[in-house]
């Protein structure tokens, strides 16, 4: 993963990693029987720390207690996967970024995100 530009889902309740608080999660696309995973990957260009949007669904992050107390993420990530391109998308509104869409590394199509 050194020197990879990925995905982080951020905001999240701190969870020890490796005795590290970790407010964040690597996103990745998977297969149903999760045997393939794939790095979600923001496109070339796009800046470090940069917000992924969707279309349609602009807005300011939520702080972490209420991310964690309303089990926001529980909520929206049955609907976050690839398309036949792999082109992330939440409820076929597509991921943007300055740089364009984000995508799983190697187009994983019809993939669950997580």
């Amino acid at each position: 993963m050194q020197g990879r530009t990925v995905l982080v889902l951020c905001n999240l309740k701190a969870r020890n990693l490796v005795g590290f608080p970790s407010h964040g999660m690597v996103m990745c696309a998977s297969n149903d029987d999760h045997t393939k995973v794939e790095f979600a990957v923001p496109p070339e260009g796009a800046k470090i720390g940069e917000r992924v949007m969707f279309e349609g669904h602009d807005g300011e992050p939520e702080a972490e207690n209420k991310v964690a107390k309303k089990k926001m993420f529980e909520k929206l990530a049955p609907d976050l996967k690839t398309n036949a391109d792999g082109v992330i998308e939440w409820k076929g509104a597509t991921s943007k970024t300055s740089a364009g869409p984000c995508k799983a590394v190697n187009g994983m199509p019809n993939a669950q995100v997580a």
